[in-house]
Formats: structure tokens, sequence, C-alpha cells
């Protein structure tokens, strides 16, 4: 909706807004399943990671905004475990981008059954979470992962542009 507000102002003769700036710092993992510590790493969680974020990625860029490069904070990202939980380091990192926002995301699994993924937009400036959703889902598959994250995505991000 953002994308066609911006086209409309273009048409008519106004200048384009500037696209936000967003600073992704991905999507976690964190496995606490005992399946996982019997069994091993699942490499097909890690592609859905891949598949999960691509998801987002397409979907915020749709919607307008721009994802800045992380390569001037890329020594300090390496060294935090999870960006979505190390104590504003994501909205620090972004501030240090110029970004309008830090987006962080997390898949926690609990079992091959529950699992839980959140996505969280916040302002550098304050730290603040701006916009933000946790859902539960059930079943470890790609679709699972994906129909999780549209969900967040339509109901937390984008709900007042749906149809």
């Amino acid at each position: 909706m953002r994308r066609i507000f911006a086209l409309l102002l273009i048409a008519f003769g106004f200048p384009a807004l500037a696209e936000d700036g967003v600073a992704f710092f991905g999507v976690t993992l964190l496995d606490n399943s005992l399946q996982t510590e019997a069994q091993g790493q699942d490499h097909a969680e890690m592609a859905r990671l891949k598949k999960v974020e691509a998801l987002i990625t397409e979907r915020f860029t749709e919607e307008g905004y721009r994802f800045l490069d992380l390569a001037p904070v890329q020594e300090e990202l390496e060294r935090i475990v999870n960006p979505a939980k190390c104590y504003g380091c994501d909205a620090r990192m972004a501030k240090k981008l110029g970004a309008d926002f830090a987006l962080v995301g997390e898949v926690q699994k609990i079992s091959n059954l529950i699992l839980s993924m959140n996505l969280q937009l916040r302002d550098p400036k304050t730290g603040q979470t701006v916009k933000g959703r946790v859902v539960d889902i059930r079943s470890n598959t790609d679709e699972s992962w994906l129909r999780g994250m549209r969900y967040i995505l339509k109901t937390a991000f984008f709900n007042s542009e749906e149809k």
C-alpha cells in the first residue's frame, strides 16, 4: 500500500517520499527440543529460516521499505548469538547504520509439534518496539513456518493495508 501511495504521489506531480531504511538482523532459531538433543541438528530447519527471512524481505520490499547493508556492523553482529534478545544491541546497530527501523525475528522450537515465532520492528532512537507479534505454530514443516510468518506480517505489520 505504501508503494501504491508513493506511485500516486509521483503520478500527480508530488515528489516521492523517501523509503524507510530497515536494518534486518535476520531470524534466529532457538532450539530447546529434546529431539534435536537426541538426534542432532535438523538441516531442514536452517533452510526454513532462510525461507522465512526471504518472505519477510519480500513483503517489506513490496511495501516500500529498503533494506540496509549490514557490513558496517557485521563484526559486532557476528559476536551476538541472538539479535532479538541482546538488550537493545539491534537498535544500537541500526542507529549506527542510520536506519529508520531495526527488524529482528526469532523461532523457538519447543518440540517437533510446538514452535513459537516472533518478529519485532523497533525504533533505533528509542529502542521501543513499534510493531511486533508472537504466534505459536503447530508442526515443524515448511508450510507451518511460512503460514506463521504470513500471519504475523498480515496481522501486526500490514493489517491496515489488507483487503
